[in-house]
């Protein structure tokens, strides 16, 4: 397999092609027959209920994308807290290409927004702490550049985009390289050798391996994997401020403040992206 670095913007590309190529294939067939072709008409993207707006911008993308002719007016951003019954934005021209990018738009919109909703929901819950919340990689495959920009208009941060911008040294790593310092020594010896530059963070499972990493050292981040709030504050301790510190692994809205009151840089939650609830919108006909 040819491993292919893509730019963000060539796998959103990719994907709304994709997008279009299973929604629409060789014709939306019900507005070929039904609408003119030189028909205009215009449409406004309708909040059905509160929360947080994201992917207006793509919105204006996917319309561009399919029909450069298409004008929209914005009336509300990405990252605006929205009430029911809110317009976003009224978008006009070739009735055939709103009837046939309406899914697309909709279903980016959806799903971009209530992620955004949820990261906003985590991020108030550590208002007052220096903690910030982060994603993962727990992301609907081909979707993954939207969702982790749907976290940020949400006021989270973004982790790794995926396994190429940075170093993860994970419990599986650690436990085939034969332990924590020859899987800390490897990683260091390849970016050398490909003359690369990327961060290392390593996973703990314990204040034993805590210790060892410690000893070792070598890396930017230590992840604090399943730890006890107990466990978890006694950690920080000992890495006093030497590592960015972060907490994962089963972490919910009713506990991360109290990790990140344990003094940890991040707290990384898989909720915001894996098992999200879309926002509910249409796009309606004037």
């Amino acid at each position: 397999m040819n491993n292919i670095l893509k730019t963000p913007d060539e796998l959103i590309d990719d994907l709304i092609a994709l997008a279009f190529a299973e929604d629409i294939g060789d014709g939306d067939h019900t507005t070929l027959c039904c609408i003119p072709s030189e028909e205009q008409g215009k449409s406004m993207l309708i909040n059905k209920e509160d929360g947080i707006l994201a992917g207006v911008e793509m919105a204006k993308y996917i319309f561009c994308r399919f029909d450069p002719t298409l004008k929209m007016e914005i009336f509300i951003k990405d990252g605006t807290e929205v009430k029911k019954g809110d317009i976003a934005f009224v978008v006009e021209g070739k009735s055939q290409s709103i009837l046939q990018t309406e899914r697309t738009v909709l279903n980016v919109m959806q799903r971009m927004s209530g992620i955004a909703t949820i990261t906003r929901r985590y991020v108030k819950a550590l208002e007052g702490t220096d903690t910030k919340v982060l994603d993962t990689r727990k992301t609907t495959p081909g979707m993954r550049i939207l969702e982790k920009e749907a976290v940020r208009i949400g006021g989270g941060a973004n982790h790794r985009i995926g396994l190429y911008d940075m170093i993860l040294i994970k419990d599986n790593h650690i436990d085939f390289a034969g332990g924590i310092e020859k899987a800390i020594m490897r990683c260091h010896n390849y970016l050398k050798e490909k003359k690369k530059e990327l961060k290392i963070e390593i996973e703990i499972r314990n204040l034993y391996e805590l210790n060892e990493v410690l000893r070792v050292g070598g890396i930017d981040r230590i992840m604090l994997d399943n730890l006890s709030i107990k466990d978890t504050r006694e950690a920080v301790r000992l890495i006093d401020g030497r590592f960015e510190t972060e907490s994962s692994g089963g972490l919910t809205y009713e506990t991360i403040r109290n990790y990140a009151e344990c003094g940890v840089d991040y707290v990384s939650v898989g909720t915001l992206t894996h098992s999200v609830k879309s926002l509910d919108m249409s796009l309606k006909a004037v």
